[in-house]
């Protein structure tokens, strides 16, 4: 499962003698790499109860983290486990509320089931449309001498930086460059040329989602759900739920009546 930035996740592992029998390690030392490369290395970490250790993480970086638990001395071994930590503002394209509701769920024991599909029925949506949440984006161009840049994702809200990569080279201010959010085309207001390198942040997504990408995400949503029903699944339906061939990129198919929703004519710009 992944967490929220600033969760306290639980850790633990057990250690076992020769016979199959919780038993306590020499030394047990538990090493965390996180995201950025650092590691927090806690040790000795002290049994909770005979061969059961445990240690509370507070997390303060957001991505994947290594967990690595090495017990030395007598009952050697190790363990190895990942977790991830998502973004502290997720770029999901529907709130939990509304997704437990198109679902007809109750209480809150799926939540973090629910929030996982939620991330991918996002993932599905924006393959078509490009960014719905709005977010920072930071490319690299590598370029020599352009009249325009074209950004990777549109639409394009708003240009944050264009910094020069290489020592020596040209960065601008934004304030003189043009942005077609429509088609991501950047261009200096002079007329003059870009010299790249260059690093570009910008905000891309779409300040309100429209309805067809908001009902097309619930149609995704429910797809992945119901192929997936089981125990304390409610049936939602047998209504059209014919589906795509698996897509190229994206991995697996979606409902149909979704697609026609995403068609360019009606979404606008950013079709991938």
């Amino acid at each position: 499962m992944s967490y929220d930035l600033g969760d306290v996740v639980p850790l633990g592992t057990t250690v076992r003698d020769a016979n199959g029998n919780l038993a306590n390690a020499g030394s047990m030392e538990l090493t965390i790499t996180q995201p950025d490369g650092t590691d927090v290395v806690v040790s000795p970490v002290v049994p909770v109860s005979t061969g059961t250790y445990a240690y509370d993480f507070p997390t303060v970086q957001s991505g994947r983290h290594v967990v690595r638990w090495v017990a030395s001395g007598v009952n050697a071994g190790a363990y190895v486990d990942v977790l991830d930590v998502r973004d502290a503002i997720p770029t999901w394209i529907i709130s939990l509320a509304d997704a437990k509701n198109h679902l007809k769920l109750n209480g809150t024991s799926q939540d973090e089931e629910v929030r996982r599909k939620i991330g991918a029925t996002t993932r599905a949506v924006e393959w078509f449309v490009g960014p719905v949440a709005v977010r920072t984006v930071t490319e690299t161009h590598n370029v020599g001498q352009v009249e325009a840049l074209a950004l990777h994702k549109v639409p394009a809200l708003g240009l944050v930086s264009a910094v020069a990569v290489l020592d020596g080279g040209t960065s601008y201010d934004v304030a003189g460059l043009d942005l077609d959010a429509d088609s991501g085309i950047v261009r200096r207001k002079d007329g003059g040329r870009l010299y790249g390198p260059l690093r570009v942040s910008y905000t891309a997504g779409r300040r309100i989602v429209p309805e067809n990408i908001a009902v097309a995400t619930e149609l995704i949503l429910q797809h992945l759900w119901r192929t997936q029903a089981g125990p304390g699944r409610p049936q939602l339906g047998t209504g059209d739920f014919d589906v795509t061939e698996p897509i190229p990129g994206l991995g697996y198919a979606i409902p149909n009546r979704a697609l026609q929703l995403l068609d360019p004519d009606n979404v606008g710009p950013g079709m991938a």
